[in-house]
């Protein structure tokens, strides 16, 4: 397959997904947010890929929407801002819900729907200044669509200290709240992902598959269907049309 946004690399059993839009610090639009959830579709359903990694090339993993996408969505009506807030939350649920584990290797900053991304990933690590931000609030909008997947991750008491104030917060405090699994320089960091990476192909395929599946049946988060996604996709759509959420987005656009 071929990916305007994305890089992808393939040696032996393992993918690595670098997304490529360092001009933007790989902001999420409409096409990345499609070709990563096509992107980690197609590797899953592959039988030589045995582990994905996902990395952001440039300066930062993922410093959340696109400022165009945004200007797209405070000009689009409800209809078209819900079924952008699936494709979005669909996103999360392919990497979520894949069978194959996930590895995240983040850095600079991880904005917004960025931390969607790894916290729907198996295991997180991050440079030690990497910076993290759930910032919708500030824009007159929640973080609706990663919420069940980042709460799911992190927990309630992590959520009420981060999304309430939509704060910037630091790499050691990520670790602490779950949301990173790791942090360290970068070759630290590349070394952590080797031990992994060599972990997960010593395992059976099969074994780790039925083990994810486990996880999310035991902990209740196992229904890809589950009304929450759509209730979720809903609220940010009709945030999205709100008088407050129009006039925060467009004062942000206007800087």
């Amino acid at each position: 397959m071929e990916f305007t946004t994305l890089q992808i690399g393939i040696e032996k059993n393992v993918a690595r997904i670098a997304l490529n839009r360092p001009e933007v610090r790989n902001a999420l639009n409409v096409t990345m947010i499609k070709e990563l959830t096509e992107a980690v579709d197609w590797l899953d359903a592959r039988d030589d890929i045995h582990v994905i990694e996902i990395c952001g090339n440039g300066k930062s993993f993922c410093a959340g929407a696109d400022i165009n996408y945004m200007k797209d969505i405070a000009n689009n009506g409800y209809i078209q801002n819900l079924e952008d807030a699936k494709r979005l939350s669909k996103l999360f649920k392919t990497i979520y819900f894949c069978n194959t584990p996930i590895i995240a290797l983040v850095h600079g900053h991880v904005i917004g729907g960025g931390n969607g991304i790894i916290a729907a990933c198996d295991v997180v690590l991050a440079e030690n200044d990497t910076v993290f931000a759930f910032s919708e609030v500030k824009l007159g909008i929640t973080p609706a669509t990663i919420s069940p997947f980042v709460i799911a991750k992190c927990g309630e008491a992590m959520a009420r200290d981060t999304m309430l104030s939509g704060r910037k917060f630091t790499a050691q405090e990520a670790l602490r709240f779950n949301l990173v699994n790791y942090i360290g320089t970068m070759e630290e960091l590349n070394k952590r992902l080797d031990f992994y990476t060599e972990n997960y192909l010593a395992a059976s395929p099969s074994a780790i598959r039925d083990c994810k599946q486990l996880i999310r049946s035991v902990t209740g988060h196992d229904d890809p269907y589950s009304p929450v996604f759509d209730m979720t996709s809903a609220l940010i759509a009709n945030e999205r049309m709100s008088k407050d959420g129009q006039e925060r987005m467009k004062e942000f656009l206007d800087k």
